[in-house]
């Protein structure tokens, strides 16, 4: 998880999608206690409201709850959430745009579905 921080984007972000990533791929499982503001603090010596910016989202949309004393935790379809939320966003930000291109300069359906068939074969994804 401890990835390095840069200046694309807002630090409370980052965080945010550092937590959010690990759950997406299993790093940290639902149930299981998340990264303490402590710990995220002392590693990329930041402001703790900027840590806990980020963190309080994440309890907003349900994603982490809090125990009292003991620190955050996945929530039960936390997981599911997240993939559910980024499917949509996958959708609005790239086959949108990809689908505006393609009417654009003329590719048919049937010819999209053929490329992103070849794509998903690639090595390299």
């Amino acid at each position: 998880m401890w990835q390095s921080l840069d200046d694309h984007q807002p630090v409370f972000i980052q965080i945010r999608e550092m937590i959010e990533n690990e759950i997406v791929e299993g790093g940290i499982k639902e149930g299981e206690q998340a990264p303490s503001t402590n710990q995220l603090v002392d590693y990329y010596t930041i402001n703790p409201s900027t840590v806990l910016k980020g963190i309080n989202q994440l309890v907003d949309e349900g994603i982490l709850y809090k125990k009292r004393g003991v620190g955050m935790f996945v929530a039960e379809g936390a997981r599911n959430q997240l993939l559910q939320a980024r499917k949509e966003a996958f959708k609005e930000e790239y086959v949108w745009r990809m689908m505006r291109e393609a009417n654009r300069i003329g590719i048919s359906n049937e010819e999209v579905q053929e490329m992103v068939r070849l794509m998903k074969g690639r090595d390299d994804l």
